[in-house]
């Protein structure tokens, strides 16, 4: 074989360069919303559906190019939801639905905040919830002077054994062993009289 053969059966370097990258697909495409609470416009205007990403390579660069939630000012808020679903309690999907509620004191902004909103993103986007994952609407993270909230947002909140399924599972990964998380239903929140709502589920 002539040694121009050799060489044209060769691959050439640039070719081996194109190669697409190779992702890695979630179950689910998820969208990030920021809001910002200025007073000068409605809710719903300060609002904003940031992007959307469907394999772990792209949660992970979105998530690393944005501001730490703990870094948030005071009034502004992330979530994370299901491409598709609003984080307002209107939406179709979880008008009928309630939030497991972790409320954090001020110090833990700055020690455990962060963590636990990463980990609950990876719970969700990772479908740890098992069986009950299609009741995963998605996860708000608030920043309020007084204490931050952290909230995961389900569906049907009828659905005891799933709520208290998925509310177990949240609370071992976040290895909160030692405390309680209460489930409120966002019908319940609307209509409460108090400060707070009453808890439908605890674990």
């Amino acid at each position: 074989m002539a040694e121009g053969e050799d060489r044209n059966n060769e691959q050439p370097e640039e070719e081996l360069a194109m190669d697409p990258v190779i992702k890695h697909p979630l179950e689910n495409c998820w969208a990030i919303w920021f809001f910002k609470n200025d007073k000068a416009k409605d809710w719903a205007s300060n609002l904003k559906r940031i992007a959307a990403f469907d394999t772990v390579e792209d949660f992970w660069a979105l998530f690393n190019h944005i501001m730490p939630a703990s870094k948030l000012a005071p009034g502004c808020d992330y979530s994370l939801f299901k491409d598709g679903v609003q984080p307002m309690w209107e939406d179709e999907k979880n008008k009928n639905g309630g939030r497991w509620l972790i409320n954090l004191v001020k110090n833990q902004r700055s020690t455990e905040l962060d963590k636990f909103w990463l980990e609950t993103l990876l719970c969700m986007i990772g479908e740890a919830f098992g069986e009950y994952g299609h009741q995963i609407c998605g996860a708000t993270i608030n920043i309020r002077t007084k204490g931050d909230k952290l909230g995961l947002w389900t569906q049907n909140s009828t659905d005891e054994l799933g709520i208290v399924s998925i509310g177990k599972t949240l609370k071992e990964r976040l290895n909160m062993n030692r405390s309680t998380m209460g489930y409120q239903a966002h019908a319940d929140t609307m209509s409460k009289t108090g400060s707070t709502a009453k808890n439908r589920y605890v674990v």
